[in-house]
C-alpha cells in the first residue's frame, strides 16, 4: 500500500515537473512574440502608418512569424541542452541557408551564410535583433548582478563579427537552456526578414 502510494506521488511530481517546463516554454514563446509584434508595429510606424491602420491591416498576420515559429519549435524538444555541440542550419521555408548555429556549452556561434552578404545596416537586424532581444538580454543580466543574483562572468554577452557593413559571425555567451529557443526562433526570423528586404531590392 505505501508503495503504491509512494509511486503515486512519485508520478505526480514527475507531471507537476512536465506541467511547469511546458508553461517556461510558452511564456518563452509569448513573450518573444510579443517582442516580435511590437518591432513590427515599430517598422510599420516608421514608414508611416497610424495606429488605426495597424490594428486593422488585414495583412497584419502575415508579417508575424507565428506559423513559421510553430514549425521551428517542433525541433527545439527535448530541452536545448540536448543539441549542444551541434551545428544546427537555419533556412528559410523555401530551403536557402541563412545561418549555421554552433552550439556548445553555454556559448553560441551564429556563422551567416556567406553568398547571402547580410549587411549591418538591413533591418530589422539593428532594431530587433540587437535592441530588442540581444541588449535586452545583457541588460536583464547586468540588472541581476548588481542585485547579487548573478555572478558577473556569468552575464549573457555578444559580439558581433564584421567584414565592413557585412556581417559574418555573431558570438554569443553565457545563452543559458531557457533563452537557447528564443534566440534561434529571433536570428532566424531577423534573417529571413533581411534576405526578403535583399531578395526585393536586387
Amino acid at each position: 500500500m505505501m508503495s503504491e502510494q509512494a509511486d503515486k506521488i512519485k508520478n505526480l511530481v514527475a507531471f507537476k515537473k512536465k506541467l511547469e517546463n511546458r508553461v517556461d516554454e510558452l511564456e518563452s514563446e509569448l513573450r518573444e512574440l510579443q517582442t516580435m509584434l511590437e518591432t513590427v508595429n515599430v517598422i510599420l510606424l516608421e514608414k508611416g502608418f497610424k495606429h488605426a491602420e495597424i490594428a486593422k491591416a488585414p495583412a497584419m498576420a502575415e508579417t508575424l512569424p507565428t506559423k513559421e515559429e510553430e514549425a521551428e519549435a517542433k525541433p527545439s524538444y527535448p530541452a536545448p541542452a540536448a543539441e549542444y555541440g551541434k551545428i544546427i542550419p537555419l533556412k528559410t521555408l523555401t530551403g536557402e541557408l541563412l545561418a549555421n548555429l554552433h552550439l556548445s556549452e553555454d556559448s553560441l556561434r551564429v556563422v551567416l551564410a556567406e553568398d547571402k552578404n547580410f549587411s549591418f545596416n538591413t533591418p530589422p537586424f539593428t532594431q530587433f535583433l540587437i535592441e530588442r532581444v540581444l541588449a535586452k538580454m545583457k541588460e536583464k543580466d547586468e540588472e541581476l548582478t548588481q542585485s547579487g543574483q548573478l555572478m558577473p562572468d556569468k552575464v549573457f554577452s555578444y559580439n558581433i563579427v564584421q567584414d565592413g557593413e557585412i556581417i559574418r559571425e555573431i558570438a554569443i555567451k553565457n545563452v543559458g537552456n531557457d533563452r537557447l529557443r528564443e534566440l534561434k526562433s529571433s536570428i532566424r526570423w531577423t534573417l529571413e526578414k533581411m534576405y526578403e528586404k535583399m531578395e526585393s531590392q536586387s
